[in-house]
């Protein structure tokens, strides 16, 4: 369990637990989920040492639970936020994996296997809590800018701001979670675009069926991630505008309120994207089974053509193969061209009138 001071000046690593909240800034608890596993509630009752605040034992199970959805709850002393965020590779060996993946005609390990983590957020007046598993990349980098920050005045705005409340600190660091589905974008549409020009090519037969329904069960999965994420921050926002109280800053509500905006604005995207691709990917099986449909349709219209040009051949070389004595031509000495010459009039004349009816277009 790290603790962290931020101020509006600075913000510093505690050595050790403050006995109480600071009069200034806030605190930012940062820990693993590994870290209390074993002792959660030796961590609840240093929690409540540093903050008088008790943590509901419901909420202690919603922190342990890895299936947990992305939810929002309230109590009068603490919000709660639960937030599903990406896993993304964190040793060598798995990013070497997933970028042999992404290379590969197979779907990349982004669409065949969408792995989420639950982020626990805990927020009270000067404290936020952050419950989340190990090698977390979001928070060792947030971690790393607050420790790096250097007050710089006026002179320039490229470098930022602290985080004035414990509220917009978790939503800089929802906002920096959302960016990752957002980086799915790309990857996804390439693979998907991939996927259309394979379904489309007539000279080679489509067999990935499996990858296929694979990419479509994960895009429904991210979908209904979005709508969990985007309600869970809905309900923040409400609860933000309905726990104003007049004589408070209301250039600081308005702040927080233009930040969960965004958030929730991103969450819309990327859970656009993915209904959008969705739709094309089914879009793109429609189009090939109505172009196999269309080719069968061509197959057997040529197969018809010539059936038709051979049925008036077949009879008639069914009629002189007839075992009578007496027939005509059969024994006259230009018969056998004459019944070919019949033969080949029958078909350019066949030929003229499919060719007349269209027939024979395409």
């Amino acid at each position: 369990m790290d603790i962290f001071h931020i101020s509006s000046q600075q913000a510093t690593m505690c050595s050790e637990a403050p006995l109480g909240l600071p009069a200034d800034g806030f605190l930012w608890v940062d820990t693993t989920r590994e870290e209390i596993a074993d002792h959660i509630e030796t961590w609840r009752d240093e929690i409540e040492r540093i903050s008088g605040v008790a943590i509901y034992d419901l909420h202690l199970t919603d922190i342990m639970n890895l299936t947990h959805s992305s939810y929002f709850d309230s109590t009068n002393d603490y919000e709660m936020v639960v937030f599903r965020k990406l896993r993304m590779p964190t040793t060598a060996g798995e990013a070497a994996n997933k970028q042999a993946q992404t290379e590969s005609d197979a779907a990349p390990s982004t669409l065949r296997k969408l792995v989420t983590q639950p982020v626990i957020f805990i927020v009270m007046d000067r404290l936020v809590i952050t419950v989340h598993a190990e090698n977390s990349t979001i928070i060792r980098a947030a971690r790393t800018k607050l420790l790096e920050y250097r007050d710089r005045g006026n002179t320039s705005s490229r470098h930022g701001r602290l985080p004035t409340s414990p509220q917009e600190w978790m939503l800089r660091l929802l906002n920096t979670m959302v960016d990752q589905y957002l980086d799915l974008r790309q990857p996804l549409t390439t693979q998907i675009d991939r996927w259309q020009r394979a379904l489309l090519n007539p000279r080679r037969p489509f067999n990935d069926w499996i990858a296929l329904l694979d990419a479509r069960i994960a895009l429904r999965k991210l979908d209904h991630l979005c709508e969990e994420q985007h309600d869970a921050l809905q309900e923040l926002r409400d609860h933000i505008i309905d726990t104003y109280r007049t004589g408070e800053d209301g250039r600081e509500k308005d702040l927080l309120l233009v930040r969960t905006n965004d958030v929730i604005e991103h969450i819309g995207r990327v859970l656009g994207n993915a209904r959008r691709l969705e739709s094309s990917l089914e879009s793109a099986v429609q189009m090939h089974f109505s172009a196999m449909s269309h080719r069968t349709s061509e197959i057997m219209r040529t197969l018809t053509v010539i059936t038709a040009l051979f049925m008036p051949l077949t009879l008639i070389t069914g009629i002189f193969g007839m075992n009578f004595e007496v027939m005509p031509l059969l024994k006259d000495k230009i018969g056998f061209w004459l019944i070919m010459g019949a033969m080949a009039m029958i078909v350019v004349g066949l030929l003229a009138y499919f060719r007349r009816k269209h027939y024979l277009e395409g």
